[in-house]
Order: structure tokens, then sequence, then C-alpha cells
């Protein structure tokens, strides 16, 4: 759900190299040998790695636009990635990813992950059906119910497919403050295996309420946007890493973002969006090292919220 933004993230990706270049080989080696964290599924116990990719910009295009998706995935895969994120409602993105599937064998390793965006029953069957067929699957491992649609009505119909097992989690998600009061009365009411909701340094309002909820419950949490769509990278630019990113093992801004949002123990992945191989790799590193405690969280929100103002 999280979009590249070329030219900002790229100011803050040269910042971090630079840091990262004055640091000594050995520990850039070993920062990269990391194997990724993974934290479980509690409704299954399913382990994943704690930074996936979303795919709200995944099209089909040309040749040379299809090959970039193609080595932006078998590049996350090839690295230790498993969580996929799409939706119906993406364009053609589940199309793109099913194609990419189906040239590449990469199914059997990965977490696909999509959403049901229709209210009526009938509706939402053929949505699911064109799901399958698009991402070429004969099984789901979550499917959603997009921004609450069809939570009242749909629900049913996600249990009864996880039940003859085509869909192996079900979960519904947000990425809008305005729905918070209803996500939190629909998780209450509900027995789900995720949540999926917005949650960054910059955007910190699901970690009043939403997050403790979920760990409460036993519901696994994908966190989108945790870049503020961009907007975290336009506010850092250019500047270098503070002292206390080496602390948490960060070579970039990205990793940084990402470091604190994995941080809190609720969030089981987080899933920026991407279209390119280097940034996956970079992303990818958020979930390598270690993560900030309680404490130094504090202190990243405070410096971000400082520079936000400035």
């Amino acid at each position: 759900m999280a979009t590249d933004r070329p030219v900002s993230r790229r100011q803050a990706l040269k910042a971090g190299l630079a840091l990262a270049a004055t640091a000594t080989f050995a520990a850039q080696a070993a920062r990269a040998a990391a194997p990724l964290l993974t934290r479980p599924v509690p409704a299954t116990g399913v382990r994943l790695p704690v930074v996936g990719i979303g795919t709200n910009r995944f099209s089909t295009g040309d040749a040379a636009w299809n090959a970039r998706l193609r080595d932006t995935l078998s590049t996350f895969a090839r690295l230790g990635g498993t969580v996929v994120d799409t939706a119906p409602s993406y364009g053609d993105s589940e199309r793109a990813i099913g194609a990419i599937l189906g040239e590449t064998g990469l199914r059997e390793r990965l977490f696909l992950a999509t959403k049901l965006d229709r209210d009526g029953v009938a509706d939402g069957r053929q949505r699911l059906e064109a799901s399958f067929a698009a991402l070429g699957t004969r099984r789901l491992d979550l499917v959603q119910l997009h921004n609450l649609i069809g939570a009242r009505t749909l629900l049913p119909l996600l249990r009864e497919q996880q039940a003859a097992g085509r869909i192996g989690h079900v979960g519904i998600t947000s990425s809008s403050d305005s729905q918070y009061a209803e996500m939190e009365a629909i998780m209450r009411r509900e027995k789900l295996d995720f949540i999926q909701v917005d949650y960054a340094v910059g955007n910190r309002g699901a970690g009043e309420r939403l997050l403790p909820l979920a760990a409460d419950r036993g519901m696994a949490v994908l966190v989108n946007l945790p870049f503020g769509r961009g907007a975290q990278f336009r506010a850092v630019g250019g500047r270098p890493l503070p002292g206390w990113a080496a602390e948490i093992d960060c070579a970039s801004w990205a990793q940084v973002f990402l470091k604190y949002v994995l941080g809190h123990p609720a969030v089981t992945c987080a899933i920026p969006g991407s279209t390119q191989a280097a940034h996956v790799e970079d992303n990818l590193g958020g979930g390598r090292g270690r993560l900030p405690d309680a404490a130094l969280r504090q202190v990243m929100a405070v410096y971000f919220d400082a520079i936000a103002d400035s």
C-alpha cells in the first residue's frame, strides 16, 4: 500500500549509504548475513519474516516493466521475503503477480495475501473466485476485507472457504484513522487471524488502541504505509542518519522507519510498497539485526517530530 518516491527516497538512501561506507567491512558483512527476523501468527503459529512487500503499483506493462516487476519479486523471495500483499482494486496487480508466479515458480515460497472489496455474498464470492484465477493459485494464505467492506456479510464466506482449506487466514484492513473506531468494534466482536492498518513513526495513531487490542485478541498485524506515503523520506531529505541508527543496525532511512514500526511487539510484518529490486533489498535490511526497545522508540519519535515540525 505504501508507494515508492524515487527522488526523495534516493536522497535518503544515499545519506544512509554514506554512513554505511564509514563502517568496517566486517560490520557491514555481519549485517548483510544476519537472518531475517520472523514472528508467529498467533492463530496458526505460522512464522513470517517481519518485512514483506505491498504491490499496489504492480501492473502489467511493456516487456521492460514486466521484467522489472519480475526481478523485484524474485529478489524479494531470494533474500528471504515471503509476505506479498495485493488486492483486486490495485489495478491488475493480481494478474501481474499471477503471471510472475507462473513464470518463476515462486508460489510455494510466498505467503500470498489479497483482499475482498464487495459487500454482497454473491458479489463477494465472484470477486474471490476472480482473485484465485488472476493469481493462478488454488489456495490463498490470507484474504482480508478491504477497508472493512463486508464485515457483517462476508466473514461467513471467508470462514467457509477457510474451513474448506482454500484460505489460510482471515482478516480486515484499513489505512485511515477515520475507520479506527469501526475497526476496533469489529476486532472486539469477531475472531480474526489478522488485521492490517497504517502505522509509522510519523503516523502513530494505530498504536494507541488498535495494536494493543490486536495483541490482546491474538491477532497478527500487517502494517501498511510504514513510510507515511513517502512523507517521511521528504522530511529527512538528505540528512545523515543519527548516531543511534547504528545501535539498531540501520544503513538507511528506510530501515530506520521500518525498525521503528517493527519495534512495536504487536506488529507481525510491515509491507512497504516497492517496484524496484534495490528498494526491496534495502527494505529487507530493516528486518535484520537489532530492533529498538521502548526507550529508543521514544527517542526516534521525538527526533522525527522535531524534523517534521521544522
